[in-house]
C-alpha cells in the first residue's frame, strides 16, 4: 500500500512529502521510499501562520481562513504524488497539554484535489486517552533504532527518542529561538559561528523549569516564543548563545541516557555550527539520518498505514497516553471509503529502502 505523507513541523516553513510502499512481511514492516520533497509556504501564508503562534492572538475569521489556506496548499503540495492514501498532519497552531491540540489544514481540500482518502487530526486521541500528543515520531525510531542508540529530531523544537527505555520527549527549543534571533533562520549557523556565547545569559535560559520535568513530556513555541529571549546583546551573540542552549540541553539527555549512538534529523541537521556544539558536548556518536529531511513525512505515511490496517500509533511510555489508539479520522476521496482488511499484530520493526525519484 503506497501512502503518502505530509508534514509540516514547528519551522513552519513548508509542507514535507514522502510516498513510501508499505508491505508486512512476517513481523518486519518494509517500507519503500519511493518519493521525498518539500513545498514551501507561499510567503503571505507563512507571515498569517507566523501571525497566529503565540503570543499572537486572532479572531476566528482569521482561524477559518488559515484551516482553509493551509488545506489548500497541502492539497498544493499532494497533487504531483501517486498513491492509494494521504496522511496529514497538518500545521500545529497550538499545542499544550491539559489545554488541546490544534492542527490546521482541512483535509477536505486535500481529498477533492486528489479524490484520495485521508488520514488527519491524528494528535487528538492520544490527548483524549491521557496522552501529550506528542512526540508521535517515537513509534517509528523505536522500531528503526538499535540498542544503546537514540533518535534526535531538532526542527523548531527539539526531542529525542531513547530506544533501550523506550523514552520519547521533547528536550526544549530546536531551532525555533535561533530563527527568532535570525529571521528567516541562521544560514549555515554563521551568526552562531560569528558569535561569542553569553554565559550569564545561557545560564538563566538553562534554568527554564520545563527541562527539570520529568518525562514524558512536550512543549512548544507557546513557551519558547519569539520574545522569549529579550537579552539586550548584539544579534551574532544572541544567536550563538540560543544555539549554545539547544546544543547544552539536548547533549544533557544524551549524557543522561548514556547514549552511545544518536542519529540526527530535521533543519538543525543543516547548521553546522550547532552540530558542532552539540557534538562537543557528547561522547557518543553523532550522525545525520538517512532520510533526515523526509523522516517525520515518512513517519506520517507510516500512521497513515498503521490507521488503515486498524493499528494503533502511538506508545505509551513515549507520549504518557493510558495506551496505544489508533490516530486520525478518515476523510473519503471522490468514491467509496475501502479500507484493507485489518492486521491483528502490529509489526515488531520497521525496515527502510531508499527508491527515490522525482516527483511528477
Amino acid at each position: 500500500m503506497r501512502v503518502l505523507g505530509l508534514m509540516s513541523g514547528t519551522s513552519h516553513d513548508g509542507i514535507d512529502a514522502a510516498v513510501v510502499d508499505w508491505e508486512l512481511r512476517g513481523d518486519t514492516l518494509v517500507g519503500t521510499v519511493e518519493q521525498a520533497g518539500e513545498t514551501p509556504y507561499p510567503p503571505e501564508l507563512r507571515e498569517r501562520i507566523v501571525g497566529a503562534l503565540p503570543p499572537g492572538r486572532v479572531d476566528l475569521a482569521e482561524v477559518c481562513a488559515l484551516d482553509t489556506l493551509i488545506g489548500q496548499a497541502f492539497a498544493d503540495a499532494a497533487e504531483p504524488y501517486e498513491a492509494d492514501l494521504i496522511c496529514s498532519h497538518g500545521q500545529t497552531l497550538y499545542h499544550w497539554p491539559g489545554l488541546g491540540t490544534l492542527q490546521m489544514g482541512q483535509p477536505a481540500w486535500i481529498a477533492e484535489r486528489t479524490g484520495l482518502p485521508v488520514v488527519s487530526d491524528l494528535r487528538v486521541r492520544d490527548m483524549a486517552a491521557g496522552g501529550q500528543g506528542a512526540p508521535l515520531v517515537s513509534y517509528l525510531d523505536l522500531l528503526t533504532l538499535p540498542e544503546r542508540s537514540g533518535a534526535l529530531n531538532i526542527g523548531g523544537i527539539a526531542n529525542l527518542t531513547v530506544r533501550d527505555t523506550g523514552l520519547a520527549y521533547d528536550t526544549g527549543p530546536g531551532c525555533a529561538l535561533i530563527d527568532a534571533a535570525a529571521p528567516p533562520y541562521d544560514r549555515d549557523g554563521r551568526l552562531g559561528a560569528e558569535g561569542r556565547v553569553v554565559p550569564d545569559l545561557l545560564d538563566k535560559l538553562l534554568a527554564e523549569p520545563y527541562y527539570a520535568l520529568t518525562p514524558p513530556k512536550t512543549t512548544g513555541k507557546e513557551l519558547f516564543t519569539p520574545d522569549y529571549v529579550d537579552a539586550g546583546v548584539r544579534q551574532a551573540d544572541l544567536v550563538a548563545t540560543l544555539t549554545a542552549l539547544t546544543a547544552e540541553t539536548v547533549a544533557a539527555e544524551i549524557r543522561r541516557h548514556a547514549l552511545r549512538r544518536v542519529v540526527v534529523s530535521g533543519g538543525g541537521v543543516r547548521n553546522p555550527t550547532l552540530m558542532g556544539m552539540l557534538r562537543a558536548r557528547v561522547d557518543a556518536e553523532v550522525t545525520v539520518h538517512e532520510f533526515a529531511d523526509a523522516k517525520e513525512a515518512i513517519a506520517f505515511s507510516l500512521f497513515g498505514w498503521l490507521t488503515a490496517h486498524g493499528l494503533p500509533a502511538t506508545v505509551p511510555s513515549c507520549t504518557g497516553a493510558s495506551g496505544p489508539r489508533i490516530l486520525g479520522t478518515i476523510t473519503p476521496g471522490s468514491g467509496p471509503l475501502r479500507l484493507p482488511e485489518p492486521v491483528a499484530v502490529g509489526p515488531l520493526q520497521v525496515l527502510l529502502q531508499d527508491a527515490r525519484r522525482p516527483a511528477g
